[in-house]
């Protein structure tokens, strides 16, 4: 049966001051894909020099360039029509590693917030299901039963290992943790930052895709919004890669708000 497809409109709207100059690096625009087609987009900067663009990881949607001195006023808005069906993970397996495509290996590994090695002991004596599907379904089971939602629990260091040992997070920790959980598992496992109907209050999301069966699948160890509602910016190894925006310097924000409505 083919997904009923919902349209949604976003508005984000960024206001920073920066104390110097410095380049800076967005990631805030929508993935032309085919279970979320892009209808229209806009972005635009007030206060920086010309835009550059240049491709997002794994080659899906693009990363943004700019250099400024003082405020900005960055805006997005798009409409975009999601045409995904809900998708049980239940039976699906990972294909053979030597079979993975080669910019997939990495999510295989390792990575900064993401320290999957760590896991190896707690994965391989506490998620026991023969297929790998159900195992995901298992992990995030856990991470969402056993983690309480806190803002301002963690910070920009905080590692899958430290959301862990703390039971708590916000959406970007329970996305680290799953995503450790996963590699440990063999499992290829990537993070998606991603723009979410029904989110409460709004703002950017996280989340993770693992592959299973030869294509990604979206999972929200948060269980905030389904995700068949979901628009994804951008993939990568973790936070480190999908950040909204990256400021080689200094800045202050003056305000930012995220919008999705039906």
């Amino acid at each position: 049966m083919s997904p009923t497809p919902t349209t949604v409109s976003i508005v984000a709207n960024l206001v920073y001051t920066l104390d110097r100059p410095a380049d800076v690096l967005l990631l805030i625009e929508a993935i032309p894909m085919p279970d979320q087609q892009l209808l229209s987009d806009l972005l635009t900067v007030q206060g920086s020099s010309p835009l550059t663009t240049i491709a997002g990881m794994d080659g899906l949607g693009r990363r943004t360039w700019l250099h400024a001195d003082g405020p900005i006023q960055i805006r997005y808005t798009a409409s975009i029509t999601i045409a995904r069906a809900a998708t049980d993970i239940a039976g699906l397996d990972t294909v053979p590693h030597a079979e993975l495509p080669a910019d997939y290996i990495q999510y295989l590994m390792p990575s900064r917030y993401c320290p999957s090695d760590r896991f190896d002991h707690f994965v391989a004596t506490c998620f026991g299901s023969s297929d790998k599907g159900q195992k995901v379904a298992d992990m995030a089971d856990w991470v969402f039963s056993n983690l309480d939602y806190r803002f301002g629990s963690s910070n920009g260091g905080t590692t899958a290992t430290d959301t862990f040992l703390s039971r708590q997070g916000v959406c970007r920790d329970y996305a680290h943790l799953l995503i450790a959980l996963c590699r440990a598992g063999d499992i290829p496992a990537r993070m998606v930052s991603a723009y979410a109907l029904g989110l409460d209050p709004p703002d950017f999301h996280a989340v993770v895709e693992v592959y299973l069966a030869g294509r990604w699948h979206l999972v929200d160890p948060t269980r905030l919004v389904p995700e068949t509602n979901l628009v994804r910016i951008a993939v990568g190894r973790d936070a480190t890669d999908v950040g909204f925006m990256t400021i080689f310097g200094t800045a202050q924000m003056v305000s930012q708000s995220v919008m999705v409505t039906r």
